[in-house]
């Protein structure tokens, strides 16, 4: 997610463990901060050696640090459009020696604003809300991750000019924005593959992952759900914690 600028989440930064720390990932203290989302879009980026990667608001680059340390024969790019993140992200590249590139801009401003050639395939965390008047004001240092300015509709119209046809885009968001997000990925993807991401095995999904294909026609598929806790037992279930660890991924 693109985290806005303030001084205080720029203030304090942090060093902490990503994949069970073979990941080392700074951030900061205070503000968003990196967890399970961007685990877990990491672990769905099914990327083959040799293929370009972009995404869309990298903030300080906990997907791309993950999807480097489990694809490193693939090339990435981040983009982030506020200059304080972005700086981060190219410092944790750096201390992961990982094949990133980090740019600076804007999705609202579209994929063409960036002269670049067309990727195969493109990941986002989008923010989850673009009306402001639907929560309270988030903390500071969280505004850019939870508020789309431009609303989702610039995202997915963004991904979609992101990636050749044929290409792939895998988005999570909100549960209940899933209707939103189809109809705007729609316009010229398809192959729909959609995996609900469920607190628990008892309780509706929060979060959704979903593929598209460019110019997909196949049909729409609902994959069995990955269920993130079990009542009573450790902080996370089994295949949870094996995400987060880097021991599994979420195929397709």
């Amino acid at each position: 997610m693109t985290v806005a600028s303030t001084t205080e989440s720029a203030s304090e930064i942090v060093e902490n463990g990503l994949l069970g720390g073979r990941v080392r990932f700074l951030q900061p203290a205070k503000g968003y901060r990196a967890g399970m989302d961007a685990a877990l879009l990491a672990a769905a980026c099914d990327a083959a050696p040799g293929e370009r990667v972009i995404e869309a608001g990298c903030g300080a680059g906990a997907v791309l640090m993950q999807v480097a340390a489990r694809r490193p024969d693939v090339a990435l790019t981040g983009l982030e459009r506020d200059p304080a993140m972005a700086a981060l992200a190219r410092r944790n590249a750096e201390l992961n020696a990982a094949d990133a590139t980090i740019v600076e801009g804007d999705v609202a401003r579209g994929f063409r604003a960036l002269d670049l050639p067309v990727f195969d395939r493109a990941v986002s965390n989008p923010p989850f809300f673009d009306d402001a008047n639907a929560l309270r004001a988030p903390a500071p240092g969280k505004t850019g991750a939870w508020m789309a300015d431009d609303g989702l509709g610039a995202w997915t119209r963004f991904l979609l000019k992101s990636v050749r046809e044929g290409g792939k885009i895998v988005v999570i968001h909100r549960a209940d924005r899933l209707a939103g997000l189809l109809a705007g990925l729609g316009e010229t993807a398809g192959s729909f593959s959609i995996r609900p991401v469920h607190a628990f095995a008892d309780e509706p999904a929060k979060r959704v992952l979903v593929q598209a294909i460019k110019t997909g026609k196949a049909p729409l598929r609902l994959l069995p759900p990955l269920v993130l806790h079990e009542r009573g037992g450790a902080k996370h279930s089994a295949e949870a914690e094996a995400i987060l660890r880097g021991e599994a991924a979420l195929g397709w």
